[in-house]
């Protein structure tokens, strides 16, 4: 597959990105490690006429620790989050899903702030993102503003990002004694996850699902039934409602709805 013809522009700050943004509106992508771009390209799915390249931004690409969460530019590299001692000891499912994603060369072109933001429910990360309870913040011709991961994913391939704005930073509460597992099911190793749980299990339980929806989704009834005090099988029998999971040569919505109830209780009992 061909993608149309379009411009190509580098830039080297997160002030020459929003200026590019503000010149060329909707015509205008912006692109990192570019692993989600550019496939919808090929396929014609996305025709921007200026390709924008943040890959270079440096400024944007850090992990620090910022006291109650850490503070993770959008630029960082998968590898980067797999491979960070400060991840690792905070949040630790955060550096086992990165570690997840595609193939080695995926994860070392590939960005966390890219993931997030192309908000692809297949994806992996954005799941870990909500299992966290993260945030994203956005900056844009009115400012920065933060937003919730669990505001972030509004549609199928679609966020809470306004085209003329930038993601900036992800930030991630630090849970050093959490519980957590991650399950993740596909048919090779380097799919994506026909059906994928993240559970973080640290005074309040939060169970989010990897291809049940239009959007990254948590699992709501699980939750609350963990909440009420419910048992490890009542509560993953409720994994697939308030879900509409997706139709395709992988499986159908019963499938998949049958995948989501083995996979959360999978990950509860690993979890516990």
């Amino acid at each position: 597959m061909i993608p149309a013809t379009f411009d190509y522009l580098e830039v080297d700050s997160a002030d020459a990105a929003l200026a590019a943004l503000a010149e060329h509106g909707d015509e205008a992508k912006l692109m990192a490690g570019g692993h989600s771009l550019i496939p919808l390209m090929k396929f014609r799915l996305a025709t921007p006429a200026v390709v924008v390249d943040i890959g270079r931004i440096s400024e944007l690409s850090y992990i620090d620790d910022s006291g109650g969460h850490i503070a993770i530019g959008a630029l960082t590299r998968h590898r980067a989050l797999e491979t960070s001692d400060l991840v690792k000891a905070q949040a630790p499912i955060l550096a086992h899903v990165a570690g997840q994603v595609g193939d080695p060369a995926v994860r070392h072109r590939g960005t966390l702030g890219g993931s997030l933001a192309h908000g692809d429910p297949a994806s992996d990360l954005p799941a870990a993102l909500l299992a966290l309870g993260g945030s994203v913040v956005v900056r844009g011709p009115s400012g920065e503003r933060e937003i919730a991961a669990s505001d972030f994913f509004t549609g199928f391939l679609e966020t809470a990002l306004a085209p003329d704005e930038l993601m900036t930073e992800v930030r991630i509460p630090k849970v050093p004694n959490a519980k957590w597992s991650y399950q993740k099911f596909n048919r090779r190793a380097q799919d994506w996850a026909i059906v994928g749980v993240a559970a973080v299990l640290n005074g309040e339980s939060r169970v989010a699902l990897v291809n049940m929806g239009a959007t990254p989704i948590q699992a709501g009834a699980v939750e609350a039934a963990l909440a009420a005090g419910a048992s490890i099988d009542e509560a993953s029998a409720k994994a697939a409602e308030g879900t509409s999971p997706p139709e395709d040569l992988n499986g159908d919505a019963e499938y998949r709805a049958h995948l989501a109830q083995v996979l959360v209780k999978r990950a509860l009992t690993e979890a516990s």
